[in-house]
């Protein structure tokens, strides 16, 4: 989907009806005993993360949602028996953490106990309070550190009616937000027409964090991985790596607030052309890493790209279809001597990713404890991302422009430069967060125009077979 923030993902006039977990819901779930299965290190780290930026004197918001058009009239209680077969399907939705001193201990509603309470909120002709107002509920819901974290909101009208989704990200990753308008849709016309929806059985995120902490849990400081990742963090003068570009930032003023840049960066014939042309040595993602490795040595003068990538670690099928946040970071390096080209970057960037790719399964944060520093986080994002999807094999991509299909991030504060590169059936979109400085929106301004540059002019020599 076209990632964007709630100010601009086409709201409208309407009537505003919101979901959350029944009061009767959040009363039995304060009264279960502990669920043995642990929070996988990922959720651990972001709730630890919000609470000492919260401790610091911040409240920096960090959810992702989902927005999507349902068309014509809608039954509101049959998209509200789709939105709650929707949250019982997902298991980490019904689960939720208590602290126990430095610890998190999980607790897992049954499905039965589990009900939506909905509310007319009423009729908002202006669009800029109904943003503001959808901001602030998803800002005060959607918490990290609150339970539960998420919220369901229909904006009403006679031709149509807009879903907002929103979840504090422990429970979510942006795969699992572009699943969610077909999940809904289907659901939705099940309840309509009074038949089964057409889904099958997925499994559970909560089950993936026992699986996958159990796994981390076997290594120790002596670990290949752990010494690679010391060496790593080493040469970024013991920190994970920012985007080595100038941002402007002031060490002495705090976290600065951050701005939001998105737009379609090439059209559907370029991105193809690219991905023709990077194919050979690892397809998009190498080309759009080998291409910033570039840029940044133009913008900075860098000798060195040091970045870490994501990986989504549904490494076996069970996961394809589970909503969770299923992502891993592998350290890439790829020195910058003056007489490298985009071809010996693609050859550079496909060595790292084939050394390194593997370290993405192992959590950053279970790695980090293992080192023995304290990394105490000041940060909602531990470090900066260039992240790359191809979106079009997800279900209802085609029909994403059309419902007005969205994935929605919080741009609040923080320090790090986070790059998102959707490839779409309509071409490749692109959308970051970034420091709300003079200096960081001219170089992210100028890092945007030479990747267009650079996509369009790979473009050209694989059009005349180069």
């Amino acid at each position: 989907m076209r990632i964007t923030d709630i100010q601009r993902c086409e709201v409208r006039p309407g009537r505003l009806v919101e979901w959350t977990l029944s009061p009767a819901t959040v009363e039995t779930a304060a009264g279960l005993p502990e669920d043995s299965r642990p929070p996988a290190y990922i959720q651990e780290s972001h709730i630890r993360t919000a609470r000492i930026v919260r401790e610091d004197g911040l409240f920096v918001p960090t959810w992702l949602g989902a927005a999507f058009d349902i068309p014509g009239r809608v039954d509101l209680d049959a998209l509200q028996d789709a939105l709650r077969g929707w949250t019982l399907r997902h298991e980490t939705l019904r689960s939720g953490f208590r602290p126990a001193g430095d610890e998190l201990r999980r607790f897992t509603l049954d499905p039965g106990s589990v009900s939506l309470h909905r509310e007319v909120v009423g009729g908002f002709p202006d669009v800029p309070e109904l943003v503001q107002h959808l901001q602030d509920r998803f800002d005060a819901t959607a918490d990290a550190l609150r339970w539960p974290n998420f919220i369901y909101a229909a904006v009403v009208r006679d031709d149509s009616t807009s879903v907002y989704m929103a979840f504090d990200h422990s429970n979510v990753d942006s795969y699992s937000l572009q699943r969610i308008p077909a999940e809904i849709h289907e659901l939705y016309a099940a309840c309509v027409e009074g038949r089964t929806a057409q889904q099958g059985p997925v499994s559970s995120y909560v089950d993936f964090c026992e699986i996958e902490r159990a796994d981390a849990d076997r290594i120790d400081g002596t670990h290949e991985i752990v010494a690679r990742w010391r060496e790593f963090i080493g040469r970024c003068d013991g920190r994970l790596p920012n985007f080595p570009v100038d941002l402007g930032l002031d060490p002495d003023a705090g976290l600065p607030t951050q701005k939001l840049m998105n737009e379609m960066l090439v059209d559907a014939d370029a991105v193809a052309a690219f991905e023709a042309y990077c194919r050979p040595y690892g397809g998009s993602l190498v080309g759009v890493l080998a291409a910033t490795s570039l840029i940044v040595r133009e913008i900075g003068g860098q000798s060195v790209y040091r970045t870490v990538v994501p990986f989504h670690t549904r490494v076996k099928s069970q996961w394809s279809d589970t909503v969770g946040w299923f992502v891993g970071g592998a350290p890439i390096e790829i020195p910058l001597g003056p007489g490298l080209d985009f071809p010996a970057a693609l050859k550079a960037v496909r060595a790292e990713m084939h050394a390194n790719r593997s370290m993405a399964r192992m959590p950053i944060a279970r790695v980090l404890r293992l080192l023995g520093s304290d990394f105490r986080p000041t940060s909602p994002d531990l470090y900066s991302i260039v992240s790359f999807v191809d979106a079009r094999g997800l279900p209802r991509s085609g029909d994403w422009s059309e419902l007005a299909a969205y994935g929605l991030v919080r741009v609040s504060y923080g320090d790090q430069v986070c790059v998102w590169l959707n490839r779409l059936h309509e071409g490749l979109w692109f959308a970051s967060r970034y420091p709300d400085t003079d200096i960081a929106y001219k170089n992210m301004r100028l890092y945007v125009e030479r990747l267009r540059d650079l996509i369009t002019s790979v473009t050209l020599k694989e059009a005349n077979g180069q």
